[in-house]
């Protein structure tokens, strides 16, 4: 019963990355990790540069070594050596290197590293390289193979691989934190935690199904606790959703729409913004008629900034195709920027704008420097004074008061991703959609659990779905863990 609920439904993932003729043995069973080819890349930055790092891993990596150098003794482990590098077939010197050992399992892979830092011209790294394929069961390694062994081997799991691809990406400091948090163990340890908790759970149920007509150890009030964790674990994960979804959004970036009506400068506020001229910018209204988006860094955080086609009512089609997209565009975004003409200023009293204000736009008084600092005050005094509290009087032409903005902006980033004044982003989130789908599957079978768990059979299976909903964001699907503690908790069979 047990094994045919857990079921072994997942495929047994395929290596990509065995060559074809060394994929199976003569038995036609699948190969071990350490047979496999031994696979090389360059891991720094290609091009000309003043070190190269070339990585090799696999079995044959010492033997790499060995071949290249054109000597057995090899350097101890994780201590630097210079060695002088040999092409292992004409002999030919190529380059004199500090090379580094990290034998297995203790590296990044699991398997037998060497590291080669040679010098950085192309003719160099393209030297070695070519020699390398020369070594028997040695290839040149695929497109994010070395990290694909490491998560075969277990060193990270799949939460920590696109942990390491979002550093690999970051552009901004707050980025850059989420992805270590990630990739440090921060997030996939929160849902390891809940798996190992659905996982004993599940084993106190199967055991009870199973066993609960012969065991002592199997009694109601150990599935009663189990009940008890089930229903604390589905509390949890539900205020674990409610996020606002700023993993996400910190990953992709904080969309901020520049809204408002023609000639208020919308495209000079984004060129100022950018630093160059993103947007044109014209005397003529209407010049807008599609959104322009500029990613920017504003404070360490990830901003797309953009501008939109002026709001107003017109019979120009492709206009007003211009301001179909400004209104979705506003509608999808993060923070809303409310942008009018300082001579204009009672447009802010209109519907939308007030929509938007509503929702905790940023409102924004352009071409100061065109009104003396008397009228400015007569303006600011129409408003009451919440409305004054949100405006912003600033000259784009001019440049006055652009860091006052900024730095509301910067606040107003800062609110909506709510980090602590330590620069790091409250909790572990979700940084993922792939994420969030599989927890809200985890919820739903723990919610559908505990509305009837005295079914046991039925029970189970939600159970087990939910453990693979999580196992899936780890990249960890193993009935053998509930086995393994079904049999250390109960003394089943003894």
């Amino acid at each position: 019963m047990l094994r045919r609920l857990c079921g072994r439904s997942v495929a047994t993932r395929t290596r990509r990355y065995a060559s074809a003729s060394t994929a199976f043995d003569s038995d036609d069973k699948e190969i071990g990790v350490y047979d496999l080819d031994t696979i090389y890349a360059l891991s720094s930055a290609p091009g000309k540069s003043g070190v190269a790092v070339i990585r090799i891993s696999g079995d044959q990596a010492d033997s790499c070594l060995e071949q290249l150098s054109m000597s057995t003794a090899l350097p101890r482990p994780r201590v630097a050596a210079l060695r002088q590098l040999y092409h292992p077939k004409t002999k030919e010197h190529l380059d004199d290197a500090l090379v580094l050992r990290f034998p297995r399992p203790k590296s990044f892979t699991g398997e037998n590293i060497v590291e080669l830092h040679t010098h950085g011209s192309v003719a160099v790294v393209s030297g070695v390289l070519e020699a390398l394929s020369h070594v028997p069961r040695c290839r040149a390694a695929e497109a994010g193979e070395f990290t694909e062994r490491a998560f075969d081997n277990n060193k990270i799991d799949l939460v920590q691989v696109e942990g390491l691809a979002d550093l690999l990406s970051a552009e901004t400091e707050a980025q850059r934190g989420q992805a270590l948090r990630q990739l440090s163990g921060d997030i996939g340890g929160i849902y390891e935690g809940w798996r190992g908790s659905l996982v004993k759970c599940l084993a106190y149920t199967e055991a009870m199904i199973d066993f609960g007509d012969d065991e002592d150890d199997v009694t109601d009030a150990a599935f009663e606790a189990a009940v008890g964790r089930v229903s604390a674990l589905a509390d949890s994960i539900r205020g674990h959703l409610v996020d606002g979804r700023k993993g996400e959004i910190l990953r992709s970036g904080v969309q901020v729409a520049i809204v408002g009506p023609p000639n208020a400068g919308k495209s000079s506020l984004l060129n100022v913004l950018a630093r160059r001229p993103a947007a044109i910018v014209s005397s003529i209204a209407g010049t807008t008629r599609d959104v322009v988006q500029v990613p920017l860094n504003i404070a360490g955080y990830p901003v797309i900034v953009s501008d939109t086609a002026g709001l107003r009512e017109t019979e120009d089609l492709v206009e007003k195709e211009g301001v179909l997209r400004a209104q979705q565009c506003a509608s999808e975004a993060d923070i809303c920027v409310v942008m009018m003409d300082i001579q204009n200023a009672n447009q802010l009293q209109t519907d939308e704008c007030q929509f938007y204000l509503k929702r905790g736009a940023i409102a924004v008084l352009n071409k100061s420097d065109q009104v003396d600092d008397e009228k400015i005050g007569q303006l600011l005094d129409s408003f009451d004074m919440k409305q004054r509290s949100q405006l912003l009087v600033i000259s784009c032409a001019a440049g006055d008061n652009i860091d006052v903005f900024v730095d509301k902006l910067a606040t107003t980033v800062k609110e909506k991703l709510e980090v602590s004044a330590g620069g790091a982003t409250s909790g572990a989130l979700i940084t993922r959609e792939r994420h969030r789908q599989n927890i809200v599957e985890c919820l739903a079978c723990l919610d559908r659990f505990l509305a009837n768990p005295y079914q046991s059979e039925i029970a189970a299976e939600d159970l087990r779905r939910a453990v693979m909903a999580i196992g899936r964001i780890l990249g960890r699907i193993d009935v053998e863990d509930v086995l393994d503690v079904l049999f250390t908790d109960f003394c089943i069979g003894k």
